[in-house]
């Protein structure tokens, strides 16, 4: 049977009969489908794909903020210095760039959480509990003040229009520069009944490091919650055993955090070590 090619189709998977002009040392037929490609302006000329265009073809919402925040520059790769890179990434200078407050209308269902969610904070007399909304790369962030987060949460978990039942997890955050709101906190929310995903984002200063727990609302956060007060000092107030998760109980400082000075204990395998910065092998 290996001769007889009932399939219709060529050795090399072409249909029979589309010989492949090149041999004749002409172009190449397409097969493809003649449709008018989205990325062909009217008059014939081809534009390059937006990121934007990418973003809706995701079934995302494009940003909508204004204009977003500069609020400094960074010198090479990740703030290091003094190194002996020889790649060129220590010569790279880029503004450090945060996004702006997002507008209405926000676009595809962020509009119906948020509409939701402020109908239910004007009943309660909390319209001031988010003081702003976030939108960059297709993702919705409502940054709520820490004394009503958890009367936010459990809006946000019970209402049957919101329905956001779990959370997924904590992440720490540590802007130094960011006088009176150095350390962050943002919780990620997830609908399984109605497949969305949101965050909060909430902010403690250095000199007042507390935020309420939710472990009470959500208790999956528990260990996120212990671990974010590990490697950044967040002190979540309520939390039913705040202890270190990952360092020693006697651990000086919080890893995580910008101002952590770098260093490092002995390898503990027999004959290993770690050789001074300075006779490190420089890699390219």
């Amino acid at each position: 049977m290996s001769g007889d090619n009932r399939s219709g189709r060529s050795s090399d998977n072409r249909p029979k009969g589309a010989e492949d002009e090149r041999v004749r040392g002409e172009q190449p037929v397409s097969v493809a489908p003649t449709d008018a490609s989205p990325h062909v302006r009217q008059d014939g000329a081809e534009r390059s794909e937006t990121r934007e265009d990418k973003v809706r073809a995701a079934g995302l919402v494009p940003d909508r903020t204004t204009v977003e925040q500069a609020v400094g520059v960074r010198h090479g790769m990740f703030g290091a210095r003094g190194t002996g890179d020889t790649s060129g990434y220590g010569g790279l200078v880029a503004p450090i760039v945060y996004p702006g407050t997002a507008s209405r209308p926000y676009g595809g269902w962020f509009d119906e959480v948020a509409d939701a969610l402020e109908a239910r904070l004007r009943q309660t007399d909390l319209e001031a509990a988010i003081h702003r909304v976030v939108i960059f790369r297709g993702e919705i962030t409502f940054h709520v003040r820490r004394h009503d987060l958890p009367f936010v949460a459990q809006m946000l978990r019970d209402d049957e229009t919101l329905r956001f039942e779990l959370c997924s997890g904590v992440s720490g955050v540590h802007y130094p520069d960011d006088t009176g709101s150095e350390l962050h906190a943002v919780y990620h929310l997830l609908s399984m009944t109605h497949n969305r995903r949101i965050r909060l984002e909430v902010t403690a200063p250095d000199a007042d490091p507390h935020i309420p727990s939710l472990v009470s609302i959500y208790p999956t956060i528990d260990w996120h919650e212990r671990e974010t007060y590990d490697m950044f000092g967040l002190q979540f107030d309520g939390h039913p055993a705040l202890t270190r998760i990952l360092m020693p109980d006697d651990w000086p400082g919080h890893p995580q955090r910008k101002d952590y000075p770098l260093g490092g204990i002995p390898v503990e395998y027999k004959g290993g070590s770690i050789p001074p910065p300075d006779q490190r092998r420089t890699y390219n």
